[in-house]
């Protein structure tokens, strides 16, 4: 049996004495598309932050690919892409020159990015603007070039900070069916999503966070089985509402 690529063990994050996440035990396979919801404060945006090194947490212990988070840092680092729900994009270079920048950095070779990168902006509808400026973008525009420039790097874990806002709905399928197609190639995707209606239709799994806690997690079917409701929506409801004091 295959391993977790993101793995986590009593893993928490204090800010002034608070707990904004503790006790995050986490195990998400190759391959698997993994669906993080909670509201506002749940503790989302920090886990996605532990993840990915920005923060380093105040308990438990943090793997991605194998690599434990206190000794393996720099690679990985290596191993990740993450797109935050306002990308860092330069607003002075291109679409395009912006893409390469990133690929530049990773060491990706020209000809593997530029057939990469050109693959990913058609997919979602970039060609037409690669070659403007980034400052014209709107927001949804400036996610999606991001999510080209990090795609292009092969990573082998896809962290997404609400991955479809700003998009209108033809982006947003468009979306959908290339975190699909990245799973399918076995890049381990773990989306923080308001939207509900993504969750259910492309995770093969999601985990329910309120007040800093993981309260659930399973197929959706599963947690609609355990919690005898007939949506996603209504577990979400009833397992957010039972954590509030």
């Amino acid at each position: 049996m295959s391993e977790p690529v993101i793995l986590t063990q009593g893993l928490g994050r204090q800010f002034a004495g608070k707990w904004a996440v503790q006790d995050l035990d986490l195990a998400v396979m190759p391959g698997e598309i993994y669906g993080f919801l909670g509201q506002n404060g749940a503790g989302k945006t920090t886990t996605l932050r532990l993840l990915t090194g920005l923060l380093q947490p105040s308990a438990g212990t943090l793997c991605i690919d194998g690599l434990d988070h206190r000794t393996g840092s720099r690679e990985l680092k290596q191993r990740l892409g993450f797109v935050p729900d306002t990308p860092p994009l330069y607003d002075y270079l291109t679409g395009r020159q912006y893409v390469a920048l990133v690929a530049s950095l990773w060491n990706v070779p020209r000809r593997e990015r530029d057939d990469r990168s050109d693959q990913l902006l058609d997919r979602l509808g970039l060609a037409e603007h690669a070659d403007l400026l980034c400052k014209g973008y709107s927001h949804g525009t400036r996610k999606k070039i991001h999510l080209v420039a990090v795609l292009t790097t092969a990573p082998r874990v896809l962290l997404l900070d609400e991955p479809s806002s700003g998009l209108d709905p033809m982006s947003n399928k468009s979306l959908k069916e290339l975190l699909l197609a990245e799973s399918a190639r076995g890049t381990t995707v773990f989306l923080s999503t308001h939207g509900l209606e993504l969750a259910e239709q492309i995770c093969h799994r999601v985990g329910i966070l309120a007040r800093g806690r993981l309260r659930a997690q399973g197929t959706v079917a599963e947690l609609r089985h355990q919690h005898a409701e007939r949506s996603l929506e209504d577990v979400f409801v009833a397992i957010t509402q039972a954590a509030t004091p």
